[in-house]
Parts: C-alpha cells; sequence; structure tokens
C-alpha cells in the first residue's frame, strides 16, 4: 500500500517478527465488514473435515481495505504477465474454499 504523501527518496522501514515471518497457510477467506472496518479471516481447511480453523484476522478500515484490494489485482496481473493465466474451477460459491462442500460438511 503506497503512502502517496510520502517525501520522494525516503523509505519505509519494516520490520517482521521471526514467528510472523514463518506465516500461516490458509485455503479458504472470510470476508466481512462494518460501515467502519473490514474484517479478513484466513483460515485452513482439509478434506472431509466440516470444520475450518481461523489462523489469522485482519482488521482493515475501508480505505486500506479497497488500497490492499487494488494492490491484489496490480500483483496477480504482474503474476500472471510472468506466469500466465491463474485458472479458476466454475463454481457458485462466493467463497475461496478448494473442496466442494455441501450439507454441513459432506463433499
Amino acid at each position: 500500500m503506497e503512502n502517496q504523501n510520502k517525501p520522494q527518496g525516503q523509505q519505509l522501514q519494516i520490520e517482521v517478527a521471526p514467528d510472523v515471518a514463518a506465516g500461516v497457510y490458509a485455503n479458504f477467506a472470510i470476508i466481512s465488514h462494518t460501515s467502519s472496518e473490514f474484517v479478513v479471516d484466513l483460515a485452513s481447511m482439509l478434506p472431509g473435515v466440516p470444520k475450518a480453523t481461523v489462523r489469522s484476522r485482519v482488521i482493515l478500515s475501508p480505505e486500506h481495505a479497497k488500497r490492499l484490494a487494488m494492490a491484489l489485482q496490480e500483483n496477480i496481473a504482474r503474476y500472471e504477465q510472468e506466469f500466465g493465466k491463474i485458472q479458476l474451477p466454475n463454481r457458485q460459491p462466493r467463497t475461496i474454499s478448494p473442496f466442494n462442500i455441501k450439507n454441513g460438511g459432506e463433499a
């Protein structure tokens, strides 16, 4: 996310703690919002298990959520230029679940 008020030539230094740098694996996202914030829960699901476990929660202002969406779009475009189009299966659900979960978890 760019800071357009930042003086030219000044660099932002970011420190990542070792436990955060390791990252968490997520293959499912739940996004909700109020008038003042967006909540992004990143979770992991296993095949045949009807329960997802939230691994990380990020709370963003609406402005930062939009900046994040724009940054993701830009990076996806760059990725596809370098590696080819990302193919998505034709699915109706509006989630990023990699598994076909129906009727309380039965696949």
